[in-house]
């Protein structure tokens, strides 16, 4: 009897998890556009608590921005982040004119050697410009490896 419960409280776990993750897109700029201006804005979610509003920026990014972060990210204490995790960051030029949106998109088992991070470089319109393992992208955040990546937030 025991046995069957716990079995069956396992069988639950295992099916709400993948249920969970089967909202979250998967690494293909596309669905992830969709996902992150439709199906959960990012505009509604949080900045990181070190990093808010309007910043100052640098190349490539542009000398302004705003950083997004959706609840993976957010509630990451410790890198790495948990997986679906997802950052946007809009580009601002310095009159403060939306020029790109970026974003890392943390998938499991995408490109373990670079924290599983996905990446995509939108026009304003949607359009993914780069995307997928840019070398530039993982070359300036690959700095902060032990930070899993992430730039503008510090984990303690």
């Amino acid at each position: 009897m025991k046995k069957q419960l716990v079995v069956a409280v396992m069988a639950a776990i295992l099916l709400c998890v993948s249920v969970v993750f089967a909202e979250m897109p998967g690494p293909d700029p596309d669905s992830l556009w969709k996902y992150i201006t439709k199906e959960s804005p990012y505009k509604k979610w949080e900045f990181w608590p070190d990093h808010q509003g309007m910043q100052p920026g640098r190349a490539p990014h542009g000398p302004l921005h705003k950083v997004y972060v959706n609840d993976r990210a957010f509630n990451s204490v410790n890198p790495p982040v948990q997986y679906g995790a997802i950052q946007v960051k809009e580009n601002y030029s310095p009159d403060k004119e939306l020029k790109a949106i970026t974003v890392m998109y943390k998938v499991h088992g995408y490109n373990p050697p670079d924290g599983d991070w996905f990446w995509v470089k939108y026009s304003i319109s949607g359009k993914a410009d780069k995307f997928g393992k840019p070398a530039g992208c993982i070359g300036c955040h690959g700095t902060r490896a032990k930070n899993d990546f992430v730039i503008v937030h510090e984990f303690k």
